[in-house]
């Protein structure tokens, strides 16, 4: 691959819930203020073999939780984020490979306690 980059979408701070756009790019980041659920995208638009990182930072309060829509995980069980004020970042991969109005959405953790 060259010359190879994605844009990186602030999405600032979330504390209800986020229906994730993939058409803000690849690479997302959200600061967790309160309990969140992310609902993952789906549209006509939506291309088979989509790849979404969500990258969640907690804020300085910290133990904020997430819940995602539509994502199947390893064993049926989503992952627990890292609930440190300030530091806890937690870096999630969402790939579809079928797309389109009714994606089937998996779901793995890239990497936790990362801050």
């Amino acid at each position: 691959i060259k010359d190879y980059g994605e844009t990186v979408y602030a999405g600032g701070n979330t504390s209800t819930s986020v229906t994730l756009a993939e058409t803000n790019g690849n690479t997302q980041t959200w600061t967790m203020t309160g309990n969140c659920t992310f609902t993952m995208p789906s549209g006509s638009g939506l291309q088979a073999g989509t790849s979404l990182t969500l990258i969640c930072t907690q804020d300085g309060t910290g133990s904020r939780t997430a819940t995602f829509t539509g994502v199947k995980w390893k064993d049926a069980t989503a992952p627990v984020l890292t609930t440190t004020a300030t530091t806890g970042i937690d870096i999630i991969t969402f790939y579809t490979f079928n797309g389109g109005a009714s994606p089937v959405w998996y779901g793995f953790l890239a990497g936790s306690a990362m801050g």
